[in-house]
């Protein structure tokens, strides 16, 4: 199933690049997130190449898939976005029905977004309507992720697409971002039934720093570089 030939894999491949890019950075950071902590890596390795299948429906309409293109979303209302985005783990999950897949690659599919909210959707909505709008109106509708791993992979796929659109990353950026997600995650509620401990949130938030730091290391400014930069100034 990790072999980039499964037709499902190389449909992700062609028709949402950008997903697929996305989808084996957040395997190599849950592989090793879940290894730290005695999970199954494998299980969240080849979870993560298909959690995002469901954006191959509309692939345009996710960012990472906007190659120099214009932003579909700026034409269409933001009820009509919600419905779109949050359709994706649902579809997803549909499709690895259809090729038999096994049950814990398609829970984590259909869980890796839990009940979280759409914020950039939701304060647009609040912005051009008169009355104050419910929260629950702009969130997944779940199930929260139901294992550790499924915890797991949720995080690394929320760490990725936001250190992705950092501008100039540093280690220590990096690391107070994916603290702030995981700490978000946690008051929103979305591991609660995961049975993760803080403990285990805090070697996974570790794991992840240590797999950025290496996929991040050409990008990364360090001080003692800058400091060069001056004294030769």
């Amino acid at each position: 199933m990790s072999s980039p030939n499964h037709p499902l894999l190389r449909k992700i491949l062609v028709e949402a690049p950008g997903t697929y890019h996305h989808s084996v950075v957040v395997g190599n950071l849950s592989e090793g997130a879940c290894e730290v902590i005695g999970e199954n890596g494998l299980l969240a390795r080849v979870a993560s190449y298909y959690h995002d299948l469901g954006k191959t429906k509309r692939p345009h309409f996710f960012i990472e898939n906007q190659m120099k293109m214009e932003n579909p979303h700026d034409k269409i209302s933001p009820q009509l976005s919600r419905t779109i985005i949050t359709a994706h783990p649902y579809d997803g999950a549909e499709m690895l029905r259809e090729y038999k897949m096994p049950k814990e690659i398609i829970d984590i599919a259909e869980q890796h977004h839990g009940t979280s909210l759409l914020k950039y959707f939701y304060h647009k909505a609040n912005q051009e309507s008169e009355q104050e709008i419910p929260e629950s109106q702009f969130r997944y509708p779940g199930p929260k992720p139901q294992t550790k791993v499924s915890a797991i992979v949720a995080i690394a796929d929320s760490v990725e697409a936001a250190v992705r659109s950092m501008q100039k990353p540093t280690l220590d950026k990096i690391e107070s971002l994916v603290r702030k997600i995981i700490r978000d995650k946690l008051e929103d509620g979305q591991f609660d039934e995961s049975d993760l401990t803080l403990k285990e949130l805090d070697q996974v938030a570790l794991s992840m720093c240590e797999t950025l730091k290496g996929t991040f290391h050409q990008r990364i400014e360090y001080p003692e570089d800058l400091k060069g930069k001056g004294d030769k100034k």
